[in-house]
């Protein structure tokens, strides 16, 4: 334990129950001055519940909470931004139609009653240059990638001068080289003297930013320790309780075209081109993993391929058949399957009960359905069993969707959508802000729809995930397709420099 003078935040004894379900048993945390403390356990064991007592935003059934030797009990996230605490949610917290200025600046006491948009803006890159994180302030929220939203996250938090910033999952988004940029902000933040929470599933990096470690386990502290001597192994296993050896066994792919694309451009929310004469093939029984930074076109081209987003130039075609003006449903009707890299806003309702998310895609299938009317007991028959073959963790079928963590929401969907891709599944960000088990879950399915003889376009920002996965890699940039490599031709270095820009672009002759 460090000196009293030296200890920014003491929770002790910390219990939360929802519903009757014990989120968090007693547990007890100690974050020090000029620190970064990891906070490590599964979806569920306990780290978002903790921490949104720790920002004010839930109220604990029992222990205490010292600030700055000061014992305090927040009501509110403005309580505790007062005393010092702040928070990036692993879920966006913007308002979507203002712009990013706006964002920066809403709630905050500094701001004034009246204020011109040019102002706005001028402060708003003052706060990024000071930080050393930067988004177009003028853009609006709806229209940026989500990697930029995360941006703006955490521009708004640290703006706000928090003595203690709270970080939840804020790499899941970001390349390799942002989360090194983040990085350089943290140590900057500790040689300060402030408290950095860094709530992550990326291992190797808790090792690297991290100077103590705390694991929770169904809402119980395992161990704190320090991260020096660490291994992803020892941590993975203080996790779950288990080992989780993961690897992905590859193959010669066949000649057999499930999608291509021919010269596709198309438009982002903002009317800008974000794709660029893009020609991709994936191949029945591959992964084709896309490699880039977020906001180069990797949402776009998701959204084109499974019909959400109008394609401007080019041809879109699945099986030979030409799909580049088909509708959501004619496209899911050829057996194509949609992972979205919005879980929450467009994979799901939230609002609705588990059941009625498990049949989004069935519920006009015989089984479910009259046409007229659905089937009651069928569908909470084909609920049970989505459920149990996804290795959802949820109370009951009937509860709200939004009410279940992230990765159980994650297996929902992962699994839904799996069912429905019989020749093609299109997975963006499949894995994003999911625990070390859950991941394993996810890919574990995606490789056996790979080895049912299905195609996959796998997105993501996570370059190890994209070479553990994938069979060929597509990187883009920019909206283009800046090279495509065999896997025996993966080159960590030579990737990476096009996920940037930089190098030539490498396409097949």
């Amino acid at each position: 334990m460090g000196e009293p003078t030296n200890v920014a935040v003491e929770a002790s004894g910390i219990s939360k129950s929802f519903g009757g379900v014990l989120a968090l048993d007693t547990v007890n945390l100690e974050l020090r001055k000029g620190e970064v403390h990891a906070l490590l356990g599964e979806n569920g064991a306990g780290k978002t519940t903790l921490s949104n007592i720790l920002a004010g935003l839930y109220r604990a059934d029992g222990g205490t909470l010292v600030v700055d030797g000061v014992e305090c009990e927040f009501h509110s996230p403005s309580q505790a931004i007062e005393a010092g605490v702040g928070m990036v949610h692993q879920h966006f917290r913007l308002v979507p139609p203002m712009t990013v200025a706006e964002n920066l600046h809403l709630g905050s006491p500094d701001t004034p009653a009246v204020i011109s948009q040019k102002k706005l803006v001028a402060s708003a890159r003052r706060m990024m240059e000071e930080i050393g994180l930067e988004v177009d302030p003028t853009a609006r929220v709806w229209q940026l990638s989500v990697g930029e939203q995360q941006r703006v996250e955490i521009l708004r938090v640290l703006a706000r001068g928090a003595r203690v910033l709270i970080l939840d999952e804020p790499t899941a988004v970001l390349t390799a080289q942002e989360a090194k940029e983040l990085f350089v902000v943290i140590r900057r933040l500790v040689a300060s003297g402030r408290t950095v929470v860094f709530i992550s599933h990326k291992l190797n990096e808790v090792i690297e930013i991290s100077d103590r470690i705390t694991v929770l386990r169904g809402g119980k502290h395992v161990v704190t320790k320090d991260a020096a001597g660490a291994t992803p192994r020892e941590l993975a296993r203080l996790m779950t309780g288990e080992d989780l050896d993961y690897a992905v066994e590859h193959r010669e792919v066949g000649l057999s075209v499930v999608l291509r694309l021919n010269d596709v451009s198309a438009r982002n929310h903002r009317g800008i081109e974000a794709l660029h004469g893009v020609n991709l093939e994936v191949r029945a029984g591959e992964v084709l993993g896309i490699a880039g930074v977020s906001g180069n076109g990797q949402t776009e081209l998701s959204e084109v391929i499974t019909g959400l987003r109008r394609a401007n130039a080019g041809t879109i075609t699945i099986d030979g058949v030409d799909v580049t003006h088909a509708s959501t449903r004619d496209i899911a009707e050829l057996g194509v399957g949609h992972i979205p890299e919005d879980r929450i806003g467009m994979g799901m309702a939230g609002s609705q009960s588990v059941k009625d998310n498990a049949i989004l895609r069935h519920y006009r299938s015989e089984e479910l359905s009259t046409r007229m009317r659905l089937k009651r007991g069928n569908v909470v028959e084909f609920a049970k069993r989505l459920v149990a073959a996804g290795r959802v963790q949820t109370r009951s079928i009937n509860m709200p969707a939004g009410q279940m963590s992230g990765g159980n929401q994650q297996r929902l969907v992962a699994k839904r959508e799996s069912m429905i891709s019989d020749r093609l599944l299109v997975a963006a960000h499949p894995t994003r802000g999911l625990d070390v088990l859950a991941t394993k879950e996810v890919q574990t399915a995606i490789i056996e729809r790979r080895d049912s003889g299905c195609g996959v376009l796998m997105i993501s920002d996570d370059l190890d995930e994209v070479m553990l996965m994938s069979d060929r890699i597509a990187v883009m940039y920019e909206g283009r397709v800046m090279g495509i490599f065999d896997r025996a031709e993966f080159d960590r270095e030579r990737i990476g420099l096009l996920m940037g820009g930089s190098g030539h672009r490498l396409l097949p002759q």
